[in-house]
């Protein structure tokens, strides 16, 4: 069971089955083995100040959460490794009166039990317990350079450890970063992990049609964004997955545009990328469309060619294919048609060689997908970019961007298109998970109703 509002606030009572907590036990049995006789520390994201004493809705941190599954906030999970490894928790205090303002908190002793911990203890003790837990120890990992304030908080326990040597009491040699393991971990994604996505991918493919159906002429880039927002929650998503992009005429070109604030004209395009977070698993959608249910010829002919970029590019992702694949793919259909709309001239191999493509398609084809909407793993080992695998999770989004120039046939000008899908690595090939319309007809027939 997924995590349920509590009562007082936006904060998360989380619920979860034993199959869960057995999922986060072998996640940090899995880190356990990375270390040898070493000791892993993950923070869990602060809480960060909207303005004067108010917050920002919580949002934990991705590492922590594919850990231990917790997302109270105030959260430090330490993993022990060597012949006998140890799984510990430090989290707040069990406060009632708190609780009354804030909402449910499950304190140590119950989160040790609910979540599957060996040890929890409350999170006054850490500066205390740190030193005492790192004797001794071979390697620390932590996300080292990820925040000043905490490198400072770990080099106080390093130094406190030091300070024993003359009792025979060994500091860690030897430092690394905790997020090169788990980037690895989190690359695949388990059965319940895609589960997760699958989810939100279809309160997001809902979002986005019902964003479709509520464009029309002489409206505003904030009500479709509005239909989107009620759509996310009504399907029981936690959140937006990140800040909304609804973009029309021109303002589709400019990449993350957030404003959301101009009016709908009859005749422009819209490009909306926007998606829900599910069991705080992400999804990523882009589509653009007419705002009046109807493409131009010349907005047909450039999405035609996104789209068959698209197509092109989603072909290429199976097993074995390298990362770059797709992009490979987009980028030659972009740079054929490209040339056939009169925005390049040449050969297309030249053009490519050329990076001239760039001018109007200046962005990667994808980038991994999970508890982040970009999400963690590398995409190059040793100099190479890396094989796809079943269970990785990428998007496939392939744009064209027309500002107005001189050399660019007018009827093209302020024409931004990207058309963006989830997809997952299977066995065989892979699965599209996100599914609005895409085609023009389905489009227009979807906006037509």
């Amino acid at each position: 069971m997924l995590a349920r509002p509590s009562a007082c606030n936006n904060l998360m009572k989380a619920y979860v089955t034993m199959s869960d907590i057995q999922n986060y036990v072998l996640r940090r049995a899995r880190l356990a083995a990375t270390l040898g006789d070493g000791i892993a520390i993950v923070a869990t994201a602060p809480e960060v100040p909207r303005n004067r004493d108010s917050h920002y809705p919580y949002r934990h941190d991705s590492y922590f959460y594919w850990l231990t599954g917790f997302n109270e906030p105030e959260a430090v999970v330490v993993q022990v490794g060597g012949a006998e490894p140890q799984s510990i928790l430090f989290c707040r205090n069990k406060d009632e009166s708190r609780e009354i303002w804030d909402g449910f908190r499950h304190g140590p002793e119950s989160a040790a039990k609910d979540f599957g911990f060996d040890a929890a203890y409350s999170i006054t003790e850490l500066d205390a317990k740190l030193p005492e837990l790192m004797g001794n120890r071979e390697r620390l990992a932590y996300a080292v350079g990820d925040n000043p304030a905490w490198d400072a908080r770990v080099i106080g326990w390093l130094n406190a450890v030091r300070a024993k040597s003359r009792q025979g009491i060994m500091s860690p040699g030897e430092i690394v970063d905790v997020r090169h393991a788990l980037d690895e971990m989190r690359l695949i994604k388990d059965a319940h992990e895609l589960g997760l996505m699958r989810r939100a991918a279809e309160i997001s493919t809902g979002a986005h049609r019902a964003a479709m159906r509520a464009t029309r002429p002489g409206g505003h880039e904030y009500e479709v964004e509005a239909e989107l927002l009620s759509a996310f929650r009504r399907g029981g998503a936690e959140a937006p997955a990140y800040n909304s992009i609804v973009a029309s005429g021109a303002n589709a070109c400019v990449l993350h545009y957030v404003f959301n604030n101009k009016p709908l004209r009859d005749g422009d395009l819209l490009l909306i990328d926007a998606a829900a977070e599910f069991g705080s698993y992400a999804a990523d959608i882009t589509r653009t469309f007419p705002v009046n249910g109807r493409f131009t010829a010349a907005q047909k002919d450039a999405y035609e060619v996104v789209l068959a970029a698209q197509i092109a590019a989603i072909d290429t992702v199976r097993p074995g294919s390298d990362w770059n694949a797709p992009h490979d793919a987009a980028v030659r259909v972009l740079t054929q048609g490209m040339v056939d709309l009169k925005l390049l001239k040449g050969s297309v191999d030249g053009l490519i060689e050329a990076s001239a493509y760039t001018r109007f398609y200046m962005h990667k084809t994808g980038h991994w997908l999970g508890l982040d909407v970009h999400d963690a793993g590398e995409y190059k080992i040793d100099g190479a970019w890396r094989p796809l695998q079943a269970g990785m999770t990428l998007t496939v989004e392939p744009g064209l961007y027309i500002r107005p120039a001189d050399d660019i046939p007018e009827a093209l000008w302020n024409i931004g298109i990207r058309i963006e899908d989830d997809v997952v690595v299977t066995e065989s090939g892979c699965e599209v998970m996100t599914t609005p319309p895409k085609t023009v007809a389905e489009i227009e027939a979807w906006m037509q109703g």
